[in-house]
């Protein structure tokens, strides 16, 4: 295993990262050790490699975190989970993290969060009431395509379900600080994939076409938020069955930009209009939350989290 660190711009709290995601109900997390210790296992922004990554944190909140990961390329002998030589990190180490900071929305300057909290009773509240949580992201905009795409129409505990038997199946079996843990398949398992027992075919057939716009760039997380969010949005939506709400979620939770209003999510609406004391019209005028909400700018994806949180959606 190959160790780094990441250093905070402004308040973090991995306890409060780990809260989150055992209430998420998309990413399964049900680890049950009580050592504060978050335990990942994800498809690589490569395409191919799969990472487990064990991460802490020294000091509480703004308090550096440490990982440890190990890549799998996938590939007979090369690279297999716990066989990567300890003298240099495998390639793309530097890679692997910086996308565990796209993760844990540690890639973005948080110090001037706090900030917002002047002048708007609701955001201090929600600052209050969550400190140091940021947005805990899928591990990429393909995991995330790839959720939108398995979730459609479907409930969300049956969703979560046939996307842990995919991992469970076609995933990389990767042991994180003591535990087994089974990645999402890479693209390239994914795009070979032509039945997936749960899902209509309709529905396979559009995970292959995601998994082979990842393998093209089209997922590719820098691209999207170099991308104006309008632009990045349609061209989200160019991809098969990926609509306005999926294109959000892609870009928002996926690629994690940090700020972007969610123009197509009903109960974060209801919660904002709640929170700001909003008569039933003003909920329903997406026009007018989004003005409303260019006060949070430049951490509108964020506050929207918080949002969300607080009221349970």
């Amino acid at each position: 295993m190959h160790a780094f660190t990441i250093t905070p711009q402004g308040p973090f709290s991995l306890a409060a990262a780990l809260g989150f995601l055992k209430g998420f109900t998309p990413a399964r997390y049900h680890d049950t050790a009580q050592d504060q210790v978050l335990r990942l296992a994800f498809p690589a922004d490569d395409g191919h490699s799969t990472v487990g990554v064990e991460v802490r944190q020294v000091d509480g909140p703004q308090g550096i975190v440490e990982a440890q990961a190990i890549v799998d390329t996938g590939l007979p002998g090369e690279g297999r989970a716990g066989t990567a030589t300890e003298t240099e990190p495998p390639p793309g180490m530097d890679t692997v993290r910086q996308q565990l900071a796209r993760i844990l929305s540690l890639d973005v300057d948080g110090s001037g969060f706090p900030q917002l909290a002047k002048g708007d009773p609701v955001v201090a509240e929600l600052i209050s009431a969550y400190p140091g949580l940021r947005p805990v992201c899928f591990h990429s905009p393909y995991e995330a395509a790839a959720w939108a795409v398995i979730g459609h129409r479907i409930r969300i505990v049956q969703a979560a379900a046939v996307k842990a038997r995919i991992a469970e199946h076609h995933g990389q079996r990767v042991t994180v600080a003591g535990r087994t843990l089974h990645a999402f398949p890479t693209p390239l398992v994914l795009r070979q994939l032509d039945r997936v027992p749960g899902l209509p075919d309709t529905k396979a057939e559009r995970l292959r076409h995601l998994a082979d716009a990842a393998l093209a760039g089209d997922l590719n997380a820098g691209r999207l938020r170099a991308m104006p969010a309008r632009d990045a949005l349609a061209h989200l939506q160019a991809l098969p069955g990926i609509g306005p709400f999926s294109a959000e979620l892609i870009l928002i939770r996926g690629a994690g930009h940090p700020d972007v209003f969610p123009r197509h999510e009903p109960r974060l609406h209801a919660a904002m209009a709640r929170a700001y004391g909003l008569s039933n019209q003003d909920a329903s005028d997406t026009n007018r939350l989004a003005d409303t909400s260019n006060h949070w700018a430049p951490y509108r994806s964020w506050v929207a989290l918080l949002l969300r949180t607080h009221s349970g959606t």
